[in-house]
């Protein structure tokens, strides 16, 4: 009778040894060595007193700890989770060209976050040095994206919202600006209210309705989110980067090493985004049955077989470190066959155009958004037009006409002018309004206007006023001269950004000049009472 227990227990203990083994190879195929996401996995073990712990059913397991976040990062989430994702919610309120810029926009948020993150575990490059651009390239990317959806959709409805976020998307520049990065933000949110204000005032005006009060609001409320994001971030900066961006000069790694580390890091989480505070710890790995037969074993490296998982990212990384001799597997090309050899074959070869192409093109487009638009220097000139699509006016690539452009416009007719130099454009009777954009040296002779004429980058810019305009607004223009007639001396100027701006109003008599009236451009500032007070600065003598 006791051998027969002894045996017993005997056994007992090589099934417990058994499966205290096969626990710890699965927790040790848990460990992603190559993640880099500041997590550590402790490994499951078990010594002779864990043995008799599971005997009497007390099994103890360590918990997963996590490396808690830098105090910068973990509020830099806070200010995304809470500031740009109401802005998110109420853009997708409003829906449309808002919701997709909106998306744009969170994306730029995080990928500057993970700009931040390598900055606290890395040295400072050199600025001018490839990784330094590398690790900016996203931020950039995305921003130039942003940017893209306005300039692609200025016949909208809603053009003053795409332009709020266009100008405002800038305070992420803050990243590259030292000494002072909030008073960076803080200019950059000026130019975000030239559009801002003006949905501010269309929809305030119009919330005063009855029936459409409540649509109406959302788009105050949406401008006032968005403003929100500005006071954030200028206060996140105040707080851990004063005097601008700091790197980890104490025990800083590689900066190639640390972005590395920090792809990998994305990679192996599939790709979550960085909006979340905290990551949450993985579950146990389930206990096994003693009764039955063992589980499967786990690959080596703890990675899945499965083709759809981001776990091989780390595959990629090293191939791409492998420099040239990544591309010794590819067949080289015989010199008859070489085009740069054989003029022949120049003269002969034809590239063929498939008819699919465009939409193929199209179907395969991926959500990477589009780099941005190369300067006007570099771009392919095209042809001139003039065309009037439904109840707009678009004049656009001329370049020194022969002879002045002349529209015969009504008054439901609006007219967009752009990328247009040395331009003489005369508008024949009264239209709704006119919009000039990047272009240079335009001159417009205009009868009467509805509304407004509004002219953003447009330098050396010239206008004459036979009959009434209620407004004119000036965005980033240096050097304009607006000419006035008697009955549009009640013509209201909003200037942002511009420089050189003369006003000229008619004398007393029609033999009488005209007089030019500068804008001011330099203003000084002091606090009185608590409030900061503006006054124009005047140069005698």
């Amino acid at each position: 009778m006791a051998s027969s227990n002894m045996h017993n227990l005997t056994t007992l203990i090589k099934r417990l040894e058994a499966a205290t083994s096969r626990l710890e190879d699965m927790a040790q195929s848990a460990i992603d060595p190559a993640s880099g996401n500041g997590t550590q996995l402790n490994t499951v073990t078990a010594s002779a007193n864990g043995i008799s712990d599971l005997n009497r059913g007390n099994a103890a397991s360590q918990i997963p700890t996590f490396e808690k976040l830098p105090p910068a990062i973990g509020d830099f989430d806070a200010l995304i989770n809470k500031d740009v994702i109401a802005y998110s919610k109420g853009s997708e309120g409003l829906g449309g060209l808002v919701a997709e810029q909106s998306a744009l926009v969170l994306r730029t948020f995080e990928a500057q976050r993970k700009c931040l993150v390598v900055t606290t575990k890395a040295k400072k490059p050199d600025i001018q040095s490839p990784i330094y651009m590398e690790i900016l390239r996203e931020t950039q990317s995305t921003m130039g994206a942003v940017s893209d959806i306005r300039e692609a959709n200025r016949a909208s409805p809603l053009f003053n919202h795409l332009s709020t976020v266009s100008e405002g998307i800038a305070m992420l520049g803050w990243i590259t600006i030292d000494p002072k990065p909030a008073d960076y933000v803080t200019e950059t949110l000026g130019s975000a209210q030239f559009y801002g204000n003006r949905v501010l005032k269309e929809y305030k005006d119009k919330s005063r309705q009855p029936i459409p009060a409540k649509l109406d609001h959302s788009h105050v409320e949406w401008v006032q989110a968005f403003y929100r994001i500005f006071h954030s971030l200028t206060a996140y900066i105040k707080q851990h980067y004063p005097t601008g961006v700091t790197w980890n000069k104490r025990d800083g790694i590689d900066p190639q090493e640390a972005l590395r580390q920090v792809n990998s890091s994305q990679a192996s989480t599939g790709g979550a985004p960085a909006t979340s505070l905290a990551p949450s710890p993985p579950p146990p790995p389930p206990l096994p049955s003693f009764d039955g037969p063992p589980p499967p074993p786990m690959p080596s490296n703890g990675v899945s077989n499965s083709r759809g998982g981001n776990s091989d990212m780390g595959a990629v990384f090293d191939q791409l470190s492998k420099g040239e001799s990544v591309t010794a597997g590819l067949r080289k090309v015989d010199p008859s066959s070489q085009t740069h050899k054989n003029p022949s074959l120049r003269a002969g070869a034809v590239v063929p155009t498939r008819s699919d192409s465009q939409s193929s093109a199209t179907s395969s487009k991926s959500s990477i958004p589009s780099k941005r638009p190369k300067p006007e220097s570099m771009r392919t000139k095209k042809p001139p037009r003039k065309e009037l699509d439904g109840n707009k006016w678009i004049i656009e690539n001329f370049d020194s006409p022969e002879k002045m452009i002349e529209i015969d416009a009504q008054i439901n007719q609006s007219i967009l002018i752009s990328r247009c130099v040395k331009t003489p454009i005369r508008v024949i009777n009264k239209a709704n309004a006119i919009s000039i954009d990047s272009s240079s040296q335009v001159q417009l002779v205009i009868d009467s206007l509805v509304s407004s004429v509004d002219v953003i980058k447009t330098p050396r810019f010239e206008m004459q006023v036979l009959g009434t305009l209620p407004t004119v607004m000036l965005d980033q223009v240096d050097g304009a001269a607006i000419y006035l007639s008697k009955e549009s001396m009640s013509t209201e100027v909003f200037t942002s950004k511009c420089t050189a701006v003369n006003i000229n109003v008619p004398g007393q008599t029609e033999d009488d000049d005209y007089r030019e009236c500068p804008l001011p451009e330099q203003f000084k500032s002091v606090i009185k009472a608590g409030t900061v007070v503006s006054e124009i600065v005047e140069h005698a003598g």
